[in-house]
């Protein structure tokens, strides 16, 4: 009955992943309360010291006057304007940041530490969204697929002997290996040294900005005690773009590599099962041990819908 089938799909699937999507939930809310609460109750009491110490030092002010200040610090960050700058930094509207903006929202990344502010901008944002979104996932999908048809040939896995195989894996493994150092390991050498981060703040921003996160937290391109050349902000969302298309490949093939890998332990296996029969002996109803044991596609059957499979 298919209400039957129904119950079943909740009682057997639904339930338990959704059990474990509320404990994990619960999980990560714990332990980031437990390490980051005592740092934002020191943060608060360091702050609310400072204003009293400005307060008894510059008497002519009074409590209200220097909330007034603080709320008007507070609502130029909320426009992407540094309360450290002056009015000699470049604009967060010139081209390069308009681009590196454009990036954030077709990606979905939206740091939050620029916003436009206009009603017609935020307007403009809302379509622009609409059809930027889609316009990249199907742009990312186009050149994750462009990329793994270099890698076409692993499909005709089953057709190669044991050796091609093992260069089979090697070659994949390096193609993994270099594009990570590409795109997730040197970015955050280059930030670190233009931004003055360290290499795991560098590496940070690069993890929270390709998985889309956008926490804000850190920003390339936005210390106004720095001087950028123009086209930064924009190479940094071209890094984006090429970041997500990479991620875009490599998903599909770490699974497969992995398959493979155990594909080819299990060989060696049954290979050194099969050394250990005795010299010049031949197992009845077999004809291959003499020779090795040859693996057929029916014995480890792979999905030749491609790679992403």
């Amino acid at each position: 009955m298919p209400n039957a089938g129904l119950c079943s799909c909740w009682g057997g699937r639904v339930l338990p992943l959704l059990l474990v999507y509320v404990c994990y939930l619960l999980l990560g809310a714990t332990i980031f309360q437990l390490l980051e609460r005592q740092a934002e109750a020191q943060s608060r009491y360091h702050f609310q010291l400072e204003k009293l110490r400005f307060l008894e030092n510059y008497t002519c002010l009074d409590q209200w006057a220097l909330e007034q200040f603080v709320q008007v610090i507070m609502e130029a960050w909320v426009k992407g304007v540094n309360p450290k700058g002056n009015s000699t930094n470049p604009s967060n509207w010139d081209f390069g940041s308009s681009f590196f903006f454009a990036g954030t929202v077709v990606t979905t990344i939206g740091y939050g530490n620029l916003a436009p502010s206009t009603e017609a901008g935020q307007v403009f944002c809302v379509f622009y969204a609409l059809l930027g979104i889609p316009l990249n996932v199907i742009f990312l999908n186009h050149l994750g697929t462009g990329l793994r048809a270099h890698l076409a040939t692993i499909e005709r896995w089953e057709d190669r002997p044991r050796r091609s195989k093992v260069l089979q894996v090697l070659g994949l493994a390096l193609f993994l290996t270099l594009g990570t150092l590409v795109i997730l390991i040197f970015p955050p050498m280059v930030f670190s040294h233009v931004e003055g981060w360290s290499f795991s703040e560098g590496f940070y921003f690069a993890f929270i900005t390709l998985s889309t996160i956008g926490f804000g937290d850190y920003v390339v391109g936005t210390d106004p005690s720095k001087h950028y050349i123009s086209v930064y902000r924009s190479l940094a969302a071209i890094w984006i773009l090429l970041g997500l298309a990479w991620l875009a490949l490599i998903l599909p093939l770490g699974p497969l590599l992995l398959h493979r890998c155990c594909q080819l332990w299990l060989l060696s296996l049954r290979q050194g099962c099969g050394a250990k029969e005795a010299p010049g002996r031949r197992p009845r109803g077999s004809s291959t041990a003499a020779r090795g044991v040859q693996v057929t596609p029916q014995d480890f059957p792979i999905s030749k819908r491609g790679l992403g499979s």
